[in-house]
């Protein structure tokens, strides 16, 4: 593909719907959670899950609370044992205790999430340590199959189904080929508007479980990257919980123009997420009390996951009475003030916009105040150094500028600068829209913008904000420009 074709690869509505969640949470939680086990062995004793104050309404109110719009739950993890009663296996809820055997974890937590208005997603492990036709190929393709029609035929709407690579042995050593694309036609036909995360077209992991993320993170990257999560390799491969917090040596650069001429096969939109834990391991382990994320380490990786092109997903394990922990909740909560503080939009009231140029077929650019990134605007061709500006009759006062481009539209800029005037109620002189007036001084810049960028500046105050594009494939859009005020105690 040529440059031309690259910077014209654009994403599915369904990609586009589940990066403007942005931040979700992940519920690991099990047979694990009672045996203190990250990896189960299988056909654990189902008499040992019964937690006693399980009440998926708290879990998804603390999930709410932190800013997050879905929730992803562990239906089944390696061990096979199954959060709701499957027809197709004994190792499930049905044998427990919880509820008297009549429980079902999937459509509790489900249903918690339709009441608050966020999203539900599944995770249905491809590995199970409990199932016999485990290694056989299609007898276990089958079974898996029939567990995953359950999941996306009983319970809604399901927006995600989240799968990953774990590989392990089976009875008397024999590996499962997984039939990946049986699956995928299984969810496509079931859930049209479900995105397939890891292992599948749709998100792409981002190469580790440190919460770390690229410079430079592009949406549109090799092809060959939807197979990479697919072998065992990638994925973790031992009850380590150390992994949580290690960096994955994966390629830093897959989509600049030195990675694209590195590359000459096919390229494909397929957005990051960024996924981590709030603890060291992924199930929750009362020694882990006292290690828990502190809320401005989290807020840090939301801003560097959210505001660099990625989504974020975070995972807060509920202890064995089915509660989340009291150090989980206060993170949390502080990490929901954080997040709301960034995402007020009252320092833009009254802005007005201008722009160096708008095409014919364009938004002009006053759709920048509705903050709708379906809408945008974009220079006229032939303009070689766009900008746009942002202004205000007052001075404002802030430290981050939040751009997005219309990634409708494919994803473009390369490189921005951002200059602010006016500091202190001095007006600027930049009629040419370049930052050369007197008053001009360069806050900020950056490199690729895609569906969300966070910079963070220097405090500043300002009657005037411009981004300046000064590299782009084809020509830039931008979304949205919005001023905020990041809490850095």
């Amino acid at each position: 593909m040529n440059m031309n074709d690259i910077f014209n690869v654009k994403p599915s509505q369904r990609q586009v719907a589940w990066q403007r969640l942005e931040f979700y949470g992940f519920i690991h939680f099990g047979i694990n959670t009672m045996t203190g086990r990250e990896w189960g062995t299988g056909h654990e004793d189902a008499s040992l899950f019964d937690p006693k104050h399980l009440d998926p309404a708290k879990w998804v109110a603390v999930l709410k609370q932190a800013g997050m719009k879905a929730a992803i739950l562990t239906c089944k993890h390696h061990d096979g044992f199954c959060l709701w009663p499957s027809r197709y296996t004994s190792h499930s809820v049905a044998q427990s205790p919880w509820r008297n055997g009549e429980g079902d974890l999937v459509r509790e937590v489900s249903e918690a999430c339709r009441r608050e208005g966020l999203k539900f997603g599944v995770y249905l492990s491809p590995w199970d340590r409990t199932e016999q036709s485990y290694g056989e190929g299609k007898p276990y393709d089958d079974y898996y199959v029939n567990q995953l029609t359950e999941l996306l035929t009983n319970y809604g709407e399901i927006a995600c189904v989240w799968l990953d690579g774990a590989n392990g042995e089976g009875p008397g050593g024999k590996r499962q080929v997984y039939d990946w694309e049986r699956y995928y036609e299984t969810i496509r036909r079931l859930q049209p508007p479900c995105v397939i995360s890891v292992c599948g077209p749709d998100i792409r992991w981002v190469g580790n479980e440190a919460g770390h993320t690229r410079p430079e993170e592009w949406s549109v990257v090799p092809k060959a990257l939807q197979d990479a999560e697919k072998t065992a390799e990638k994925s973790q491969q031992a009850d380590d919980p150390s992994f949580a917090r290690s960096l994955n040596s994966m390629e830093e650069d897959l989509g600049s123009r030195e990675a694209i001429a590195r590359y000459g096969g096919e390229w494909v939109w397929y957005p990051a997420e960024v996924n981590t834990s709030i603890r060291p391991g992924w199930f929750y382990h009362e020694a882990e009390d006292a290690l828990v994320r502190g809320e401005r380490e989290l807020f840090d990786i939301y801003v560097n996951a959210v505001g660099g092109n990625a989504t974020f997903l975070l995972n807060v394990p509920p202890n064995r009475d089915g509660v989340i922990a009291e150090p989980d909740c206060a993170a949390l909560a502080g990490l929901g003030r954080r997040i709301a503080e960034l995402n007020d939009t009252r320092l833009m009231r009254g802005a007005a916009y201008a722009a160096s140029s708008t095409a014919h077929e364009a938004g002009p650019v006053q759709c920048l105040a509705d903050g709708d990134p379906s809408r945008g605007w974009r220079p006229s061709d032939g303009d070689r150094e766009p900008w746009v500006r942002a202004s205000f009759a007052d001075p404002v006062a802030f430290n981050a500028v939040v751009l997005q481009e219309q990634i409708l539209q494919g994803q473009r800029v390369e490189a921005f600068e951002l200059w602010a005037a006016g500091e202190d109620g001095v007006n600027a002189e930049a009629g040419d829209g370049e930052g050369t007036g007197h008053d001009w001084r360069l806050i900020g810049e950056g490199t690729v913008i895609g569906y969300k960028k966070i910079v963070q500046v220097p405090l500043t105050t300002a009657r005037q904000v411009q981004v300046i594009f000064k590299r782009f494939r084809g020509y830039p859009t931008l979304a949205t420009i919005r001023l905020s005020m990041i809490n850095r105690e």
